[in-house]
């Protein structure tokens, strides 16, 4: 390994697992506010709730945020962060950290992979990750959902009342609440993400017009930013949606996609459109520059303890 440079060095899975849990923390520190400002978005019109009870109504990304730290005080953009960061070191290292490992496998151990081949490997890490971590996710939705108002009942008191709460409540079904939307939402993300970065990011360094650095993560990260958001959007909402409620409101996942589209119409799918793109666009682009930075960094010092023994 002595004279390659880190580039040059394949790392490790365990190396793109801690790096992708890690990097995906980092993301959400930075852009945790624009994902309550989602939700938020995201549930409103629905009929119950403390925010629509109190007549609060949003307007687009920022004027949601504004009106949050109006209303419930600037630590409400952050509420659920703990859940979310537990959420991505058990989501983000599987569905991104072993992503190049599943690729390999159905690729039967070949470097060059087909479409086909990301395909299945997004899919595959997306839907084991989602299946894991589903209580995570449940709980983050709910915390941000939750509006911090004077008179108004804490639905939770902290993140493990909360996982004791639905369980008590609503059996230990209620932490996989929306598991199906939510592999579906997933599954959808992590291919588009991971196969639109691929495929960005390989074809600037094949046809050279990038180098393998800052610049070219950025480009790709943004690019895969914006088609997933324009083709997860739908699924997204439903999943919020449906993962919020309170039991009995929706039967399932599909009769709460078929309110919605009765009541409020189509565009309701693509309700928190900016603020998912906000959102998911800059979290992809310091995710993505994060994780090889991170990748780069660890097989450095890799490199430097092995060259040392």
């Amino acid at each position: 390994m002595v004279g390659l440079k880190p580039s040059d060095i394949p790392p490790t899975p365990a190396v793109k697992f801690l790096g992708a849990g890690t990097a995906a923390c980092i993301a959400d520190l930075f852009t945790f506010p624009l994902d309550t400002a989602k939700v938020r978005l995201q549930i409103q019109g629905e009929s119950t709730g403390s925010v629509a009870a109190n007549g609060i109504r949003y307007k687009g990304v920022f004027g949601t945020m504004s009106t949050i730290v109006k209303t419930e005080g600037a630590k409400s953009l952050y509420n659920g962060l703990v859940a979310g960061l537990q959420r991505q070191m058990s989501f983000a290292s599987i569905r991104i950290g072993l992503y190049d490992t599943v690729k390999l496998f159905y690729t039967n151990g070949k470097e060059k992979a087909g479409i086909g081949s990301r395909i299945l490997a997004g899919c595959t890490t997306g839907a084991l990750a989602v299946t894991i971590a589903q209580p995570t996710d449940v709980v983050k939705v709910r915390f941000q959902a939750q509006a911090n108002l004077r008179g108004v009942k804490r639905r939770y008191n902290g993140t493990m009342d909360a996982y004791r709460t639905i369980a008590k409540k609503e059996g230990i079904r209620g932490l996989w609440k929306g598991t199906f939307p939510n592999v579906t939402r997933n599954a959808i993300v992590n291919c588009t993400e991971l196969v639109t970065y691929d495929l960005i990011k390989e074809n600037l360094l094949h046809y050279k017009l990038m180098t393998d650095n800052l610049p070219c993560h950025f480009l790709s990260a943004f690019g895969a930013g914006f088609c997933t958001t324009v083709i997860a959007s739908p699924v997204d909402v439903v999943k919020t949606r449906y993962m919020n409620s309170p039991p009995g409101q929706y039967k399932s996942a599909l009769n709460c996609a078929w309110t919605m589209i009765t009541k409020e119409g189509p565009t309701a799918f693509y309700k928190g459109f900016v603020p998912s793109f906000l959102r998911l666009g800059s979290w992809n682009v310091v995710m993505f520059v994060s994780y090889e930075q991170l990748k780069r960094a660890m097989m450095m010092s890799k490199e430097r303890m092995e060259y040392a023994v």
